[in-house]
């Protein structure tokens, strides 16, 4: 006869326990979450810092003895000065641009009557065009952390991006170890994971960063060269699109040399056009070509598809996280087949360490 449960007994089993506490996790992990909002963003940020500066952090602390905590601020200041601000004068300065245009229709309406006239079509109106520009405005101001609600805003997101960051590389080896501790891959599951962030945040930050500055710049030059007004801007909305793969710099001087041509400039407009298909297209293959030992080696396809998918869940920082999460899905998928095949050997007796990938370091 089993025994009465007294008033204190807990009327729960084990395994209802065990259940419920995993219930418990995920709803105050998702209740966070949904708290924190908008300033996910902050954190994912320092990660993607984390993975980049770590280098140059192991190289001056466990290699040279310096003070953890003096490399610790002066990355963070190197991250500000160097990363944060030009990034947003460039968001500043590329929506800023956009709402004089978006008001100021004028100038957008006299090519494009212009290349009406030239074609024999009339495919647009200046409310039409205005409505256009007003919904790109809105678009970057949901995309760009800068502008995300006002500098505020902006402010709370890049403090608690530093100061998260500073205590990852304060913390540094705690913070490693607790990776290792509580996520529910094995050592060489969590190689390959690592592996892809690296690989990830190398060719879409620090190589596709570098190309898109490189392309940038000729896109700029090039325009000015042939007279193309706003110049400057124009090569600013160039590095942006650089990210783009397969399309990129492209959507800047390609229309740049359609308006050349309307308005009969033949030479500043065939001129663009061959700086920009001989010159500007294939710089991106000859860096990717030169960096291809420092850069991660990423499928085109991923890139693209985890830009549209990253950028519509994390605005910027998705032109990195988009790509991560995909290449992360692919590594998950290889993982669950070769567990699935560990299980099929152990049941018929094979060892399992023929199916571990070797450990990378």
């Amino acid at each position: 006869m089993p025994p009465t449960p007294t008033p204190d007994t807990n009327i729960y089993t084990p395994r209802q326990q065990y259940v419920l506490l995993i219930v418990c996790l995920v709803g105050i992990s998702t209740l966070i979450l949904i708290g924190l909002g908008s300033y996910i963003t902050a954190f994912l940020g320092a990660g993607i810092l984390f993975v980049v500066f770590r280098p140059w952090f192991v190289g001056l602390v466990h290699r040279r003895g310096w003070s953890r905590q003096l490399v610790a601020v002066g990355l963070l200041v190197f991250a500000f000065v160097v990363i944060i601000l030009p990034f947003m004068a460039l968001s500043l300065m590329l929506v800023d641009r956009i709402r004089f245009y978006g008001q100021d229709t004028s100038q957008i309406m006299a090519v494009l009557h212009k290349i009406e006239q030239k074609t024999g079509y009339t495919f647009t109106n200046e409310q039409s065009v205005r409505t256009l520009l007003q919904q790109a405005v809105s678009w970057l101001s949901q995309r760009l952390p800068s502008l995300a609600s006002g500098l505020l805003h902006f402010t709370v997101i890049i403090g608690l991006m530093l100061f998260t960051l500073y205590f990852m590389f304060i913390q540094e080896a705690s913070f490693l170890r607790g990776l290792r501790r509580y996520l529910p891959f094995r050592p060489s599951t969590l190689h390959e994971l690592g592996d892809s962030l690296k690989n990830n945040v190398n060719a879409n930050v620090l190589g596709q960063a570098l190309i898109a500055l490189v392309q940038a710049i000729l896109t700029g030059v090039t325009l000015r060269i042939f007279g193309v007004p706003d110049s400057t801007f124009w090569g600013v909305v160039a590095f942006f699109m650089a990210f783009i793969p397969v399309l990129g710099t492209p959507l800047v001087w390609g229309p740049a040399a359609i308006i050349k041509l309307a308005q009969n400039q033949t030479t500043q407009g065939v001129g663009i056009l061959l700086v920009g298909v001989i010159v500007i297209m294939n710089i991106d293959n000859l860096l990717r070509i030169l960096l291809a030992r420092r850069i991660g080696d990423i499928h085109p396809l991923i890139t693209l598809a985890g830009v549209v998918l990253g950028v519509n869940i994390f605005g910027i920082l998705g032109l990195v996280l988009g790509p991560l999460l995909l290449s992360y899905f692919i590594v998950l998928i290889k993982v669950f087949e070769r567990e699935n095949r560990i299980r099929q050997r152990l049941r018929s007796g094979k060892p399992e360490q023929d199916l571990l990938p070797p450990a990378s370091g």
